[in-house]
C-alpha cells in the first residue's frame, strides 16, 4: 500500500469514528413534559414537507423554576440517526445556533416551573434539505446538552400505498401484524433500488423495534414492492393502558385516588395486571402518547397545569429474573432505562414506580427488558393480539451512488384498523 493511500485512509478515520448517534434524550432531572408535534395537533408526528408553511412546535418545562440560558441547534442525520457528513450551512438557511427566548413562568401551581416554546422553521432558521433532523437544546455551551428531539423533513417524491393485516404465517396464534406496502417513484429516477433506497418501518413511533434496511421483494417499472411474509411482521401487542389526571377533585379513568401531602399532589393509579393470558378487549387510546390538559378553571394548559407524583404498581407472584420491568411510552421518551425502571417491593409483592408528571391524559405499557437487550418486550406482560389497533410509519430514503446524505423522499402512516 502506498504512503499516499495510507495517509488518505488515516485522514478519513476520525470523521468515521466521531459520527454521533442521536436519540430522543433528556439529560436533566429538571426537564419534563417534552413534546414535539405539528402545530395544531399535539398527537401528530413531527414531520414536515420541505418548503411547506406548516410549523413544528417544541414544548418543555424546566422545574428548577429559574430562567436558563438555553439555546438550540439543528443537525442533519442519516437514515440510522448518525450525524451526516454535510456542513450545517448546506442544510440550514439562517443561523446554526439560536437562543430560546419564548418562555413563561407557571401560575398558581404547587410546583414552580418555566415553560419553553419553540417554532420550527422560524425567522432565524429554515431547512434546505430533506432527511432526518435532530433538535439539540443546550445550556450555555454546546457541551451541556439538556435534551434532543428527532424530527423529519420530507421531499415528497414517491407515493407509498400499503395495508396492515393479520400476519400470513400466523393463522392460528393470531399474535402478529404484517405491513405490506408498495413505493411508486415516477418522479424519481432510481438506478439501483437495492443499494440506493433505504426503508424504515416503525410501530407507534418506536425506534427500538423498528424494521430497517428492507430490500424490495419485486422491482418493476417505477415500482418497488415490499410484500413479505416474515421480514415485515411485528408482534401486535395490546392496546395501551391509560390514566386521566386532568382533575384533582374527581378521580379520572385509571386513578385509584388523588391525595394532597403538603406541599404536593399524589396520584395513585389502579394496580395493573398481567394481560398476556387474558382475552383481547378493544378500546380507543392514543398509541402511547400523552396530552397536557386540565378540566379545572384553567386558561393556559402550558403554565397552569400542575405537576403530581404518579404512583404505578404491577402485582406479580414473583419478580421477573434476568431483566427489568419498565413503564413505557411517550411519557418515557420511548426509552426503557433507569428513569422509568420499576422496583420490586418484597412486602407488597408488586413492582412499583413513581413518576413526576404534568396533569393530562396518558398512555403507557408495562414492558420487560431482558438484560443487555436493546428492544423492550411489550408482549410478555401485555400479551399480543392481531386485532390490536396500531399506527405504522413508513419512511423511504434515497441516496444515489454519488450522494452525500440520505434524502427522505417519502413518508406514510398506516393504521391497522383503516385499510
Amino acid at each position: 500500500m502506498s504512503l499516499l493511500v495510507l495517509l488518505a485512509q488515516t485522514m478519513l478515520l476520525p470523521a468515521q469514528v466521531n459520527r454521533y448517534y442521536y436519540a430522543n434524550t433528556v439529560n436533566s432531572d429538571d426537564i419534563k413534559s417534552v413534546q414535539l408535534f405539528r402545530e395544531g395537533f399535539e398527537l401528530s408526528n413531527p414531520v414536515l414537507d420541505l418548503g411547506e408553511e406548516g410549523k413544528l412546535i417544541l414544548k418543555f418545562d424546566d422545574l428548577s423554576g429559574e430562567v436558563k440560558n438555553y439555546s438550540y441547534t439543528i443537525l442533519h442525520c442519516d437514515a440510522s440517526w448518525n450525524e451526516s457528513f454535510v456542513a450545517q450551512h448546506e442544510y440550514l438557511e439562517g443561523f446554526a445556533n439560536n437562543p430560546l427566548t419564548d418562555y413563561a413562568r407557571s401560575f398558581n401551581t404547587t410546583f414552580s416551573y418555566v415553560n419553553y416554546r419553540l417554532e420550527l422553521p422560524n425567522e432565524q432558521v429554515k431547512f434546505r434539505l430533506s432527511g432526518n433532523y435532530v433538535l439539540v437544546v443546550y445550556e450555555g455551551n454546546k457541551e451541556n446538552v439538556v435534551l434532543t428531539r428527532r424530527f423529519y423533513v420530507v421531499e415528497p417524491l414517491v407515493q407509498i400505498e400499503g395495508t396492515v393485516r393479520r400476519a400470513t404465517h400466523d393463522a392460528f396464534k393470531g399474535e402478529n401484524q404484517e405491513v405490506d406496502f408498495t413505493v411508486y417513484h415516477e418522479k424519481l429516477r432510481i438506478n439501483n433500488p437495492r443499494e440506493e433506497v433505504k426503508v424504515v418501518l416503525m410501530q407507534n413511533n418506536r425506534w427500538d423495534n423498528a424494521i430497517r434496511d428492507l430490500k424490495p421483494l419485486f422491482i418493476r417499472n417505477n415500482t418497488l414492492v415490499y410484500d413479505y411474509n416474515r421480514e415485515n411482521v411485528f408482534p401486535a401487542g395490546n392496546e395501551f393502558r391509560y390514566f386521566d389526571t386532568r382533575s384533582r377533585r374527581i378521580n379520572g379513568e385509571g386513578v385509584l385516588e388523588t391525595t394532597f401531602h403538603r406541599p404536593y399532589y399524589h396520584v395513585t393509579l389502579i394496580p395493573g395486571e398481567v394481560r398476556a393470558n387474558k382475552r383481547y378487549f378493544p378500546y380507543r387510546e392514543m398509541n402511547g402518547k400523552f396530552v397536557v390538559e386540565s378540566q379545572e378553571m384553567v386558561r393556559d394548559f402550558d403554565v397552569e397545569c400542575d405537576y403530581q407524583f404518579v404512583h404505578f404498581s404491577l402485582p406479580l407472584e414473583a419478580p421477573l429474573l434476568g431483566g427489568t420491568v419498565n413503564v413505557f411510552g411517550a411519557l418515557s421518551n420511548w426509552n426503557a432505562n433507569k428513569s422509568n425502571e420499576m422496583t420490586w417491593n418484597f412486602e407488597t409483592g408488586r413492582y412499583e414506580l413513581t413518576l413526576l408528571l404534568k396533569q393530562g391524559y396518558y398512555n403507557y405499557l408495562f414492558v420487560y427488558v431482558p438484560q443487555g437487550a436493546t428492544t423492550a418486550d411489550h408482549v410478555n406482560l401485555e400479551g399480543s393480539f392481531w386485532e390490536t389497533e396500531n399506527d405504522y410509519q413508513i419512511f423511504v430514503y434515497y441516496r444515489d451512488m454519488a450522494g452525500r446524505y440520505d434524502r427522505l423522499v417519502g413518508y406514510r402512516q398506516l393504521n391497522s384498523k383503516v385499510n
